[in-house]
């Protein structure tokens, strides 16, 4: 039985021969079929490529942008430190000013306050006052100007007996592994340990400090304070007289700390300095004691 077919005729250029080629309808319908075949796989090739540049191009935008908003989120966080060790210090800038000036004062009392009685003194009440203030300003004055007064006023002991945990200076900050200004001093003790005053002086804040935690800062006079950070509860208050190797509070880790310790500074002109010096005096009048030097 014959089967439809397409005839193909090849003729010879050089010996004129020709030749027939007899093609099944069949055979060209798979070849049809086939190319159909290949054309939709290359489409889909081509479409799958495409599609694999554009989300290449989609990922490589989201990751600068991400990279953008990383650095940009650091740069906010760092200048927040910044802020919140601005506010810190102004705070204690305020409680030192109130204090010297003698206008913070704190009333306690019910809402309806008027039925206490007069809440103006009287001019007797207010000479009595100022005569007494005056007194105490000339008699506080004329000690800190005493050659013996000023040397008893320098920090002289260590605040804790503990181990030296950082140093004054550039360190890697402990929470962000950034590059920093420590500005004090790190001692190593166990929580609850008593922290003495180094040295003579007023409390002028006795308060929470943001970062620092719970703290006390203490005037020894001629500019020159000492800084205790991190304490777990405080044992004195703003105004309070305190004397050398007095305790004034218990270690602990408040505010930004890793663990328990003590945050000792020393400021003159309200500049930190390096504690180092005066603790290695404190090492020299006691050279059985462990400082870790």
């Amino acid at each position: 039985m014959n089967q439809p077919y397409f005839i193909v005729v090849l003729a010879h250029s050089l010996h004129g021969r020709l030749r027939r080629v007899h093609v099944p309808y069949q055979f060209v319908y798979v070849v049809l079929a086939l190319a159909l075949i290949g054309s939709v796989s290359l489409f889909g090739i081509i479409s799958s490529y495409l599609r694999m540049s554009l989300k290449v191009a989609s990922y490589n935008t989201l990751r600068q942008e991400f990279e953008t908003l990383r650095s940009r989120y650091e740069r906010l966080e760092k200048e927040s430190r910044q802020k919140g060790r601005q506010m810190a210090s102004l705070q204690l800038l305020a409680s030192e000013v109130s204090i010297a000036y003698g206008i913070k004062r704190t009333m306690e009392g019910p809402s309806d306050i008027a039925s206490e009685g007069r809440l103006i003194p009287t001019v007797s009440e207010t000479l009595e006052q100022y005569n007494f203030l005056q007194s105490a300003s000339l008699s506080r004055l004329t000690r800190r100007t005493s050659p013996l007064f000023q040397r008893e006023m320098l920090p002289s002991i260590w605040p804790v007996d503990g181990r030296l945990m950082s140093y004054f200076g550039r360190r890697s900050d402990p929470f962000s592994g950034e590059g920093a200004f420590h500005t004090g001093i790190d001692i190593s003790v166990p929580n609850g340990t008593p922290v003495h005053a180094t040295a003579d002086g007023i409390v002028v804040s006795a308060e929470w400090a943001g970062e620092y935690g719970r703290m006390v800062v203490i005037d020894h006079g001629n500019g020159v304070q000492t800084y205790y950070a991190h304490m777990s509860r405080l044992e004195a208050i703003a105004g309070q007289w305190v004397h050398c190797g007095e305790i004034i509070g218990r270690s602990g880790s408040s505010g930004r700390a890793t663990g328990a310790h003590v945050h000792y500074e020393v400021r003159r002109g309200g500049t930190p300095v390096n504690p180092s010096p005066f603790l290695r005096v404190a090492y020299a009048s006691a050279p059985k004691r462990e400082y870790g030097f």
